[in-house]
């Protein structure tokens, strides 16, 4: 009798039921912990809030009413704890990033999104060194003369309000300026946004091709938000260009062209330094001399994924955090005064200032840190696999295979950890923190996958702060920063009066 229902239409009734079941009762060990009802059944709840771009805020709210424990998946759960930091990132925990990556990859895996362990440990040996202290140090030069280039443009449209304020949306020159520069570091040329203030990224597809041009920085938003989505659910990744919605088949033709635009500019670069035209040290020629454990340089495809991977984090964070730092500074404008009091005193003009001038200013580190603490560019819990053999996280078995992440925003935004005044701009918090604080601040993420460019990071936002402050004065415009989440929290952007300052 069974086997002659098995063998009938009606068991094609069964399956939904047992799709929709399934996921439950394989991880009925974690049934407990609370979450929406969808959530324990099927990804497409999360899908979903990735799909509307405001996860963050959704996990966030999910752990004030939940608690500590959050189900974001039938196989995902979320902890908003800080000491299940070092377990889920730390060194030598056993934890793995999990499918989620795979989403990410286009041309190579590159070290983000390798999920290897003996892959990641080989990538990360020949690219550490390029971002050394010794290293950042040959790259300034390049910053240098791209904050030139903005501060020139600055100047122009100061004098076009004659005396007045130059009206425009900070946004878009936080862009062109984080894109010039990772051009100039990563690619050996900066892609000429600044000096035509538009988004207009120039490519060639091969050497001897024409040169076209391709709008760079919708691309790479594009890119975020498809890549994010995707990795909910990664084996819809070959089928998401076929979905109706356009947030998919365009954002997945993004990630071609984005691919495209770094393939072409390597291209273009390491034929250059072929034929002799390029000798200078920027990160693409670190990148070149690093070797593996056995003496092996990284291959063409290597090498381009992770320059791919130096635009990507290069220019999103940092234009992400300088938009961020100029709107919060300007709702509280004795930040202003007092940072701006400090940079008067340490620099002699206004020119853009070297690194070494900049780099022990107590107040400028404290509004860099505090911007990075209530505007986390990268908001979200970044997945993790629980090990062979499961783990202990925060008093709770967790079976092995298991998804775990600690989001950066509730850790960022925690009334228990940083005060009643977690939602306040507050630089002058990091005058005392606590251990417990420093602990639960992850915005370049934590243990041996963290940001490996951290250096130029930190370098890049002083020097961008310290220029915009010291040369300029502003008016604000709007009361609130509108944000869409992709893989990172963006700004949609910011409207201000900008003129030079008469100091």
């Amino acid at each position: 009798m069974f086997l002659s229902f098995l063998f009938t239409p009606w068991i094609l009734l069964a399956i939904p039921p047992l799709l929709f079941i399934l996921p439950f009762v394989r991880n009925w060990k974690i049934a407990d912990i609370p979450g929406p009802l969808l959530a324990k059944f099927t990804d497409f709840w999360y899908l979903y809030e990735c799909r509307r771009c405001r996860r963050y805020l959704t996990v966030f709210n999910l752990h004030q009413r939940l608690g500590k424990f959050v189900r974001l998946q039938p196989n995902h759960v979320s902890i908003a704890d800080p000491d299940a930091i070092p377990i889920v990132y730390g060194h030598g925990t056993g934890f793995l990033k999990s499918d989620y990556y795979d989403a990410f990859v286009s041309i190579h895996r590159g070290l983000f999104n390798t999920r290897d362990r003996a892959e990641h440990t080989r990538k990360r040996k020949t690219v550490s060194h390029t971002f050394s202290v010794r290293s950042i140090g040959q790259f300034e030069q390049y910053i240098h003369h791209n904050l030139e280039e903005l501060a020139n443009q600055w100047d122009i449209k100061s004098k076009l309000a004659q005396g007045g304020f130059y009206k425009f949306d900070a946004l878009h020159w936080f862009n062109y300026v984080a894109f010039d520069i990772i051009g100039d570091l990563a690619f050996g040329a900066p892609f000429g946004m600044l000096e035509k203030g538009a988004d207009v990224a120039e490519v060639r597809l091969t050497p001897d091709a024409p040169m076209t041009t391709a709008p760079a920085i919708e691309v790479l938003n594009r890119r975020g938000e498809v890549s994010n989505a995707v990795g909910i659910i990664p084996w819809i990744k070959p089928y998401a260009k076929y979905l109706p919605d356009p947030f998919f088949y365009k954002g997945m033709e993004a990630i071609q062209n984005l691919a495209g635009i770094a393939t072409a500019r390597v291209n273009e670069r390491l034929a250059a330094a072929e034929r002799g035209e390029i000798t200078r040290v920027d990160l693409l020629a670190r990148l070149m001399e690093g070797k593996d454990e056995n003496g092996n340089p990284l291959g063409r495809a290597e090498l381009t994924a992770e320059a791919l991977t130096q635009l990507i984090a290069g220019s999103d964070t940092t234009s992400n955090t300088s938009c961020a730092l100029l709107y919060h500074c300007l709702m509280h404008p004795e930040v202003v005064r007092k940072l701006q009091a400090e940079l008067d005193e340490a620099l002699p003009s206004n020119d853009v200032p070297s690194y070494e001038q900049v780099k022990d200013l107590p107040y400028l580190d404290q509004v860099i840190q505090e911007t990075l603490r209530i505007h986390s560019t990268s908001s979200q819990g970044l997945p993790r696999q629980v090990p062979v053999g499961g783990a202990e996280v925060c008093g709770r078995f967790f079976p092995q295979g298991l998804v775990l992440s600690v989001p950066a925003y509730v850790m960022h935004h925690s009334t228990e950890i940083w005060g009643p005044d977690a939602e306040e701009f507050r630089p002058e918090r990091w005058e005392k923190v606590t251990e417990r604080q420093k602990g639960a601040f992850i915005p370049f993420s934590y243990g041996p996958r963290s940001c490996v460019g951290r250096n130029v990071a930190e370098m890049e936002l002083s020097l961008i702060v310290a220029t915009v402050f010291r040369r300029y004065e502003f008016e604000l415009y709007q009361k609130h920063l509108e944000t869409r989440e992709g893989f990172l929290r963006k700004p949609l952007g910011l409207l201000v009066g900008m003129r030079k300052r008469q100091k």
